[in-house]
């Protein structure tokens, strides 16, 4: 098991739907702290957009430096298309960098077709996502280390 101290994770986060991504984001760091992690061994990268995390997870991964990556986003269903098209390529993108660069990467984009669904899923207790993050990154960093001895 890797140590704590060894430990650096980034979390990408969007910009867009900052009472979401915001709230992710906060909730992810407390209990990140909580087990241990301290702030300098995190990284917040802020995009403009969902689309824009699958680029910027490739270039961190590039840079070999972090055991996990946590991604927050909230794509709302509106009357278009649209949220269907940029929710498939985030999370196509985020899969593939997990793939070809062996580093896991925490999916919590959150696709949702009512802006109270996303609420739920920020400020609650259960099925808090920035804890979900959080607690999916660190299981993946130790079973990797496993995996890799």
């Amino acid at each position: 098991m890797k140590s704590k101290s060894d430990i650096n994770i980034a979390i990408i986060t969007s910009s867009y739907r900052p009472e979401i991504t915001e709230s992710l984001t906060q909730n992810c760091v407390s209990t990140l702290s909580k087990k241990g992690i301290t702030k300098n061994q995190i990284e917040i990268f802020k995009v403009p957009g969902a689309l824009e995390i699958p680029l910027t997870a490739k270039k961190i991964s590039k840079l070999n430096k972090f055991d996990a990556i946590i991604a927050f986003g909230a794509v709302f269903k509106g009357d278009t298309y649209h949220f269907e098209q940029v929710s498939d390529e985030c999370v196509r993108g985020c899969m593939k960098i997990s793939y070809e660069f062996e580093i896991p990467v925490i999916y919590q984009v959150l696709s949702v077709y009512n802006p109270q669904d996303a609420i739920d899923r920020t400020t609650g207790t259960k099925d808090n996502r920035g804890v979900e993050g959080a607690l999916s990154a660190l299981q993946m960093i130790d079973l990797l280390k496993k995996i890799n001895k």
